[in-house]
């Protein structure tokens, strides 16, 4: 059986302050066709569906479709706050290699 994604305390802390400012929503976590390496993450906050995966820790909640699911079986989904910028970031074991922008990676 695949291990579900985890998602770190630090990931949940910034939604919570996001949330705080713009009232509470699920962070999504989908994967998609596209981007330079073959799939690509689409993280943005969106309402929950009926079938989704739902993490939650800290008051907060992190959704992923069953389509999406597979790509990320064991992943992590963290908050990095680098020189560059903060974002969401997933550490993804299914994937074989990622582009340098981090949101694109094949299998």
């Amino acid at each position: 059986m695949n291990l579900p994604p985890k998602v770190t305390d630090r990931a949940f802390a910034r939604l919570a302050e996001i949330n705080a400012a713009t009232g509470p929503r699920p962070l999504r976590v989908a994967v998609e066709g596209g981007g330079c390496s073959g799939f690509q993450y689409d993280i943005r906050l969106d309402d929950a569906a009926a079938d989704d995966l739902v993490l939650s820790g800290a008051g907060q909640s992190v959704v992923v479709d069953p389509v999406s699911l597979p790509f990320l079986a064991g992943a992590v989904i963290d908050f990095s706050e680098e020189l560059i910028g903060a974002r969401f970031v997933i550490e993804n074991p299914n994937a074989s290699s990622s582009c340098g922008c981090g949101t694109s990676f094949s299998i």
